[in-house]
């Protein structure tokens, strides 16, 4: 083992603007170097200089997504080590006030398009739901079906148009959520989930707003396929 590696990596956790630009990171969302110099208390300059570094390191990693580039954890492993810190700290003081992103409308956050996909809180419900049940894999710029899909998707009465399956468009592919920092689903699968919900009446959309509203028909059966767990965060 490499004591100055260690003692490297010791000391990019532990200076105080890095440190909260990590822990702004533990809730596994992406933040921009501006959102995070806000959370670090410094000049984007000296936030991008402190990101370069941690990156660098591997603490970090970032996903590009249009002209944005988002940071986030690089490993499960980074979140793990600062967690023992945390406990080993013993910090007996609130942790700090979340970074709030994306729009301020409540109901936007909760449920939106995203050009044709369901995102927000909504979106993301779906995209770990997905996952958990090891219908789609989503990782940084790609995501891929599996056969588990359609019995995952049966809950909802839905199928999957395997017309898409020879189409030019991408099939599955990750989203970088505007407020909420995690994937939600986009491409072929993201508009037929999308399409289905709204014409199902699980949700419904007024013309020309990007607002998406839940249902009475809609609580009943998302509650019901994404799971308690999942609905409670929606």
């Amino acid at each position: 083992m490499n004591t100055n590696e260690i003692a490297r990596i010791a000391a990019l956790v532990g200076e105080p603007a890095r440190t909260a630009m990590l822990l702004a990171l533990m809730d596994g969302r992406a933040f921009t170097a501006n959102e995070l110099a806000v959370a670090g208390n410094v000049t984007p300059q000296t936030a991008s200089r402190h990101l370069s570094q941690m990156i660098d390191a591997g603490l970090l990693k970032v996903a590009k997504q249009g002209r944005h580039r988002y940071h986030r954890l690089a490993s499960e492993k980074v979140a793990t080590m600062l967690e023992g810190i945390m406990q080993v700290a013993s910090l007996n003081r609130p942790p700090p006030a979340p970074i709030l992103t994306g729009p301020k409308d409540e109901n936007m956050r909760r449920a939106r398009m995203c050009y044709d996909h369901v995102a927000g809180r909504l979106g993301v419900a779906i995209a770990e739901h997905l996952t958990a049940q090891k219908a789609i894999i989503l990782e940084d710029g790609s995501g891929q079906i599996t056969e588990q899909l359609s019995n995952t998707l049966a809950p909802i009465n839905m199928q999957l148009d395997q017309t898409c399956m020879n189409s030019r468009m991408v099939l599955c592919r990750p989203c970088l959520d505007w407020s909420e920092r995690r994937y939600h689903v986009a491409g072929q699968l993201g508009r037929q989930i999308c399409q289905h919900l709204l014409k199902e009446g699980y949700l419904r959309r007024k013309a020309s707003l990007r607002t998406l509203w839940v249902t009475g028909k809609g609580a009943t059966g998302l509650r019901q396929w994404l799971g308690d767990e999942l609905w409670q965060h929606i």
